[in-house]
């Protein structure tokens, strides 16, 4: 939710600047996704829900890693599948990145390289965290004979 929320911030100081400085009306926005509305107004309305649907699909899949029975790889995996194809699909509905194929190919690698470095972050405080666990354990054992 904080990234997505971080992202439509983001957007609105541009379009304040950009406004502010020039006298041209500039949106952040797309111009090929407001061709499907009727109205700038609408677009906007719309780029802030699926803002909102990327954000909340994030936060709602984290369920995911307190799934005990499962391990930690499949967890990843499993997150990593849903959150990247909706955050894929919605981003090129937004960014119409299937008009410039760089600009697909530099999100997905975007997306991936964040989500590895998430990973890898993630592993080594389950790690710290499994550390700690097992010292208590042995502490709790030790003190009981």
């Amino acid at each position: 939710m904080i990234s997505a929320f971080s992202g439509l911030m983001v957007n609105l100081i541009l379009d304040l600047i950009v406004n502010a400085v020039s006298d041209e009306k500039f949106t952040s926005i797309s111009p090929y996704f407001m061709d499907y509305f009727e109205s700038p107004v609408m677009a906007a309305y719309v780029n802030i829900l699926l803002y909102g649907v990327i954000g909340f699909t994030f936060s709602a899949m984290t369920f995911v890693f307190d799934l005990e029975r499962v391990g930690f790889l499949i967890q990843a995996v499993i997150y990593f599948i849903v959150t990247a194809g909706v955050f894929v699909a919605i981003t090129v509905i937004l960014w119409q990145l299937q008009r410039r194929p760089e600009a697909l190919v530099s999100s997905l690698a975007g997306y991936a390289v964040t989500y590895v470095i998430m990973c890898v972050v993630m592993y080594k405080q389950l790690r710290k965290d499994m550390e700690e666990i097992n010292r208590n354990l042995n502490d709790i054992s030790v003190s009981e004979y």
